[in-house]
C-alpha cells in the first residue's frame, strides 16, 4: 500500500509486486509475461516456466483490480497493445531493467511501510509460499503453483523441515 498508483512507473511497480505476491511467479517469468497470457475476466494467468513448462495460476479479485488499473489507466495510454504484447516491458526498458529499477522502488516502499528486513522480489516468492503453507495449503499444491519439479525445493521456500513432511 505504500506505492501510490499515481503515475506509470509507480503503477507498474505496484502491479508487478502485487502479481509476484499473488502468484509466486519467478522474476524471470514476470519479465516475460505477455498480455495474451493474462485473463482478467476469468481470473487466471498462464505462465511459461523453467523448461517451457506451462501452468495456470488463479488470480484473486484484488490483484485483478490492480492489474486492470495498471493496464487500462497507465499502460494502454502509453503503449499500443499491437506494438507491445509484453505486460511490463515499455519499449524503452526491458522487463529485467524494469525489475531492477523497481527493486529500488521496492526498497523505498519497504522504508515507507516501516519494513526493516531486506526485501527483494525473490523474497516475495518465498513469502507467497510460506503464507500459503501457514494458512493450510498442502505442500503438493504449493509445489504446483511455484512450478517446482521436486518437492524438496518447495520445502526450502516454505521453511518446512523434512521432519514436518514425514508428519
Amino acid at each position: 500500500d505504500s506505492i501510490e498508483m499515481d503515475n506509470f512507473k509507480n503503477a507498474r511497480t505496484r502491479a508487478m509486486l502485487e502479481l509476484l505476491y499473488a502468484t509466486g511467479i519467478r522474476v524471470s517469468e514476470l519479465c516475460n509475461l505477455k498480455l495474451s497470457q493474462l485473463n482478467l475476466k476469468m481470473k487466471y494467468l498462464n505462465v511459461i516456466g523453467k523448461g517451457d513448462k506451462e501452468r495456470l495460476l488463479p488470480l484473486n479479485d484484488y490483484v485483478c483490480k490492480i492489474l486492470s488499473c495498471y493496464i487500462y489507466d497507465f499502460r494502454y495510454p502509453k503503449l499500443d497493445f499491437k506494438d507491445n504484447d509484453y505486460l511490463f516491458k515499455d519499449g524503452a526498458t526491458t522487463g529485467k531493467t524494469a525489475i531492477v529499477e523497481d527493486d529500488l522502488l521496492l526498497k523505498e516502499a519497504c522504508i515507507n511501510a516501516n519494513i526493516k528486513k531486506k526485501v527483494s522480489p525473490h523474497t516475495i516468492r518465498h513469502t507467497f509460499a510460506t503464507h500459503l503453507y501457514e494458512n493450510g495449503a498442502d505442500l503438493r499444491s504449493i509445489q504446483e503453483l511455484l512450478g517446482h519439479s521436486d518437492i524438496s525445493t518447495t520445502t526450502i521456500y516454505t521453511h518446512v523441515s523434512n521432519n514436518k513432511i514425514i508428519d
